[in-house]
């Protein structure tokens, strides 16, 4: 059962990491474009920053799960290297506790915030007025994910990472 639930987060963060990447291209294109725009044809846009923003929250919170699955995040190795393998891994996992925590509490403010966004029908204050559950969402449903993969890892008894990560 934890074998599928693995596999199926998998297949999900593969498909967000490619849409991230393409997010991540279209982010770096539009602002590119924008600054043609504004100094070389003397025609500034009022939209490009908030487009270009919302889709860099989207990248950096959809990635999160992907990064948590290959233990990629910034750690500190001082311990590790030199904790005998039972501490390191009753420390491993006592921060994949601690980290869940977290992100529970983030994931269900970001779905707070989300559904405020919604039916308050919040937009930012630019012109070009884009409603703030977008960028709520991205937030609520990547941390979600980092949720669910940590919620895994810690039921799955998986190793943390190695001292030489």
């Amino acid at each position: 059962m934890l074998r599928a639930l693995h596999a199926g987060l998998g297949a999900i963060d593969r498909v967000i990491v490619f849409l991230s990447m393409v997010a991540l291209v279209l982010a770096c294109g539009i602002l590119s474009g924008s600054v043609v725009m504004r100094y070389f044809l003397h025609a500034p846009t009022d939209w490009q920053d908030e487009a270009a923003v919302f889709l860099l929250v989207g990248v950096t919170f959809g990635c999160g799960a992907w990064v948590q699955e290959q233990r990629g995040h910034i750690g500190m190795d001082a311990l590790a290297s030199i904790l005998p393998g039972w501490a390191n891994r009753a420390r491993a996992r006592a921060c994949d506790a601690l980290s869940l925590a977290f992100c529970l509490l983030f994931s269900w403010k970001s779905w707070t915030l989300t559904h405020e966004a919604w039916a308050g029908g919040y937009t930012t204050e630019s012109t070009w007025s884009p409603p703030l559950w977008v960028p709520y969402s991205f937030m609520a449903l990547g941390m979600s994910l980092v949720c669910a993969r940590l919620a895994l890892q810690l039921a799955s008894l998986t190793p943390g990472p190695s001292p030489s990560k």
